[in-house]
């Protein structure tokens, strides 16, 4: 008996899935943040009027940008494609979103980001991370990069030869 538990706890110690946990974390996350980007399309109408714009362009052509950010940059995290790339644009957006919870009273939530306070340092911790640990082997970066770098190991032993 104790030879089974000696196994389980070995065995989960010692194997990680960080590759799995990686792709699973990209896709809860891409997601997410599709969702709300999607919320953001469906409530358009009401959040024009609240918006100010930004970079000197009208309420409507910021949101469009913004809404074009976070589509793109949800897909690109699902896929693992430009993944570090994709997550500081969003994370970005996210540390503005928490300054404006911050900044607003709580009874008046801001209608272009339609969540509750605490979403955006969630989507912070996660970008943060995904940012740190790279997409792992479950992703069009990694399967890029591998391409490459068996190109460039070819081009070495032609050159050797």
């Amino acid at each position: 008996m104790t030879g089974f538990f000696k196994n389980l706890f070995l065995y989960s110690a010692g194997h990680t899935y960080s590759n799995l946990s990686r792709l699973f974390l990209r896709l809860f996350t891409g997601i997410m943040f599709l969702q709300l980007c999607i919320r953001q399309m469906l409530n358009f109408d009401a959040i024009v009027p609240t918006f100010d714009g930004f970079l000197g362009m009208s309420p409507e052509t910021s949101i469009t940008v913004l809404v074009i950010i976070e589509l793109l940059c949800a897909v690109c995290i699902m896929l693992g494609f430009l993944t570090r790339l994709a997550v500081l644009f969003p994370l970005v957006l996210m540390l503005i979103a928490e300054n404006i919870f911050m900044a607003s009273p709580a009874s008046d939530p801001n209608p272009l980001f339609n969540f509750q306070p605490g979403y955006p340092l969630m989507f912070i911790g996660i970008f943060i991370y995904i940012l740190l640990a790279g997409p792992g082997k479950i992703s069009l970066d990694y399967i890029i990069a591998a391409h490459f770098t068996e190109s460039v190991n070819d081009e070495a032993v032609l050159d050797n030869a």
